[in-house]
């Protein structure tokens, strides 16, 4: 049922841990702006010492934005809450502008929680925006079957009609979470307007040349009303089948995955046999995509196509820049040799081939970072696998070198202490949905990833992936 009451605040945030604070999304249209002022009542009611930050990100996109930023300050400055406004600086590019401009969007907003010492960033995305989405998604993936295509970003096999997730790791350590996604739009206005406050009209929200506003309108129309009702209920069930299906992932994972030695994969020869074939392959999927370093899940179609040629017997394949070599002793994934980094100047923080995350802190001079190479993988390959295998698997993970002398690679303990060289799981290394927590939480325990940060929505964690991780 969809929240229709109009002080919604303390149902809306019961279940938040608000001790290390937050910080709110507010571009100053309606539903960042009433997402503001439930959070700043649900705060004042019940943990007045709680610090809330208003940011607003000015993308530079539009002539009025500084202003509308301006708005958005001083509207804060009335009521006493902390505003920033965080500009989109630099170029901007002239293709992909929308995801560009969101990448930008949640690293800035992710910059400005680190630096409250929060890991919690709550938008204003609502029931409408819901609807949209799925609706966007629906004709995608609709169009992507008519064309013979695969739906774009391994939106396929009704991932993408889950819609928006109620919450979102960013980066492995801030959490983006969306309260009013089951809040109408007109509920919040209807609260706005009581309490006399006002807010911005974005003039693309009704710019009919962009797909959201032309859904919006369609939405308006006589049916709308039973095409949100249909649209929601689709995304409800698609998320339940998602999260069913990542459980079913995981738990395959757990069961047949192990990894004898850096960048090598081994599933046990069952695993091919498994009753639960859907289950297998969305793990398979993971599993690529994380040894390629790759940040969109396998094609589901190729997966589901090698999954059934593994059942048959051995094999060498290629999917997602991972190698699959089925053996009678075992199945095992690494990186292929091809398309690796070129050798490059090592910057802390620096995300490696999609897979491998490196923190130099002061120890960058004069560091180098390139695969390990066969040579070096040669002498230092060891461990419970096939040595041919571990050699080509170590021989492509990443190494730091100085003059020409390796000092440190991904497994190595060349330095007192070691420089971390952290794997991650690629396809969720930037943007993990709430959906695909349990996945995500196996496949790090599997590959030595950090564990999921903290939630701070404990009741949101449905059977401990957390836990698990």
């Amino acid at each position: 049922m969809l929240d229709t009451e109009p002080d919604l605040s303390d149902r809306i945030f019961s279940d938040f841990d608000f001790s290390s604070g937050a910080v709110a999304a507010v571009s100053g249209g309606s539903d960042s702006t009433a997402l503001l002022f439930l959070l700043k009542d649900h705060l004042d009611r019940t943990q007045s010492a709680a610090k809330l930050l208003a940011v607003t990100i000015d993308h530079g996109l539009r002539p009025g934005s500084a202003a509308e930023a301006r708005a958005v300050a001083q509207l804060c400055a009335e009521r006493g809450i902390a505003h920033r406004t965080l500009t989109w600086s630099g170029g901007k590019p002239s293709t992909g502008l929308p995801a560009a401009a969101r990448e930008a969007r949640y690293r800035l907003l992710a910059e400005a929680a680190e630096a409250e010492g929060t890991r919690l960033i709550l938008t204003g995305h609502t029931a409408d925006d819901q609807a949209e989405t799925v609706l966007m998604r629906q004709a995608r993936d609709e169009g992507a079957r008519d064309e013979g295509t695969r739906a774009e970003d391994g939106r396929d096999g009704g991932r993408g009609l889950a819609g928006m997730a109620p919450a979102t790791l960013y980066d492995w350590r801030v959490w983006i979470a969306r309260p009013l996604l089951g809040t109408r739009r007109a509920v919040l206005r209807e609260m706005l307007k009581r309490r006399g406050i006002g807010w911005i009209e974005d003039p693309t929200n009704v710019d009919q040349r962009f797909e959201r506003p032309r859904v919006r309108a369609s939405l308006a129309g006589d049916d709308g009303a039973q095409r949100f009702e249909a649209a929601i209920a689709r995304t409800r069930q698609a998320a339940a089948e998602r999260e069913a299906l990542g459980r079913r992932a995981a738990m395959q994972i757990g069961a047949f995955a192990r990894q004898p030695s850096p960048g090598l994969i081994r599933l046990d020869r069952a695993f091919a046999a498994s009753d639960d074939g859907e289950g297998a392959t969305y793990a398979l999927r993971m599993l690529l995509a994380t040894v390629g370093g790759v940040s969109f899940l396998a094609d589901e179609a190729r997966s589901r196509a090698l999954f059934e040629r593994l059942r048959i017997g051995p094999l060498c394949a290629t999917l997602s820049r991972t190698v699959v070599d089925a053996r009678r002793t075992g199945i095992f994934l690494y990186r292929e040799a091809r398309n690796l980094p070129a050798a490059a100047p090592a910057v802390d923080g620096m995300l490696w081939d999609g897979r491998r995350r490196i923190t130099l802190s002061d120890r960058s001079g004069g560091l180098v970072i390139a695969p390990l190479g066969p040579a070096a993988a040669k002498r230092v390959a060891e461990g419970g696998a096939p040595a041919n295998l571990r050699r080509m698997a170590l021989a492509a993970e990443p190494a730091l070198w100085r003059g020409g002398e390796c000092v440190d690679f991904a497994g190595g303990d060349a330095l007192p202490p070691p420089i971390p060289i952290a794997p991650v799981v690629a396809p969720f290394a930037r943007f993990l949905p709430s959906f695909d927590l349990k996945p995500a939480a196996a496949v790090a325990t599997l590959i030595g990833a950090p564990p999921l940060p903290p939630s701070p929505f404990p009741s949101h964690d449905r059977g401990g992936a957390w836990a698990k991780a």
